[in-house]
């Protein structure tokens, strides 16, 4: 049975309205259920570790791969099965001690009282599937193309950080002003993200 091959602007629209929704409806879950900034922040801790998760399932997937400008300890590599293996596991590494280390900043600075699980388990379900939709896609897509493997790893990073600084700067604020820079995380995320798929 033959493939069916997705046109790529196609693809990239449907992810596109995908993160859009989701955003949206995490903002209005916000308002209306009247969520606290612990949990607004923690929601979007668990999207940020969401993305790191399908990122590394991402360049496991890898059957075609480019290494170039990309080096190991110093060392230019080949795009072989074991430098594939290598780097989904670094950036497992580093990816998930950044995120810990961000997570003991959460809880020492803005949890104050316990986490409703609920909202915690709706708004990482949210972008999961969110996320897992766009995994899909980013499979589709890399079937098409050769990836360059070092840009993909550090793909999350250029995402995230600039997305988790205005959220930071607006749970500082407070939370009559949290909600507005949450609408302006949404602008940047859809913004990076279609950076990315430029």
């Amino acid at each position: 049975m033959s493939k069916i091959s997705y046109p790529k602007k196609y693809l990239t629209d449907f992810s596109l309205v995908s993160l859009l929704v989701s955003n949206v409806t995490i903002i209005i879950l916000a308002i209306v259920e009247n969520w606290d900034v612990a949990t607004v922040l923690w929601v979007y801790w668990m999207q940020s570790v969401i993305i790191g998760f399908f990122q590394f399932l991402r360049i496991l997937s890898l059957k075609q791969f480019s290494t170039e400008k990309f080096t190991i300890n110093n060392q230019p590599v080949q795009p072989t099965q074991n430098t594939k293996v290598k780097t989904a596991f670094f950036f497992a590494f580093h990816y998930g001690f950044f995120h810990f280390i961000y997570a003991v900043f959460l809880f020492t600075l803005f949890t104050r009282q316990p986490l409703d699980l609920s909202y915690l388990f709706i708004g990482g379900l949210i972008f999961f599937v969110n996320h897992l939709f766009s995994y899909r896609h980013n499979k589709l897509l890399d079937e098409q193309k050769v990836q360059n493997i070092g840009k993909l790893m550090f793909a999350p990073y250029q995402r995230i950080i600039p997305m988790h600084i205005i959220i930071v700067f607006g749970a500082a604020l407070g939370q009559s002003t949290l909600i507005v820079f949450l609408l302006l995380k949404t602008v940047t995320d859809l913004a990076l993200h279609m950076i990315k798929h430029r």
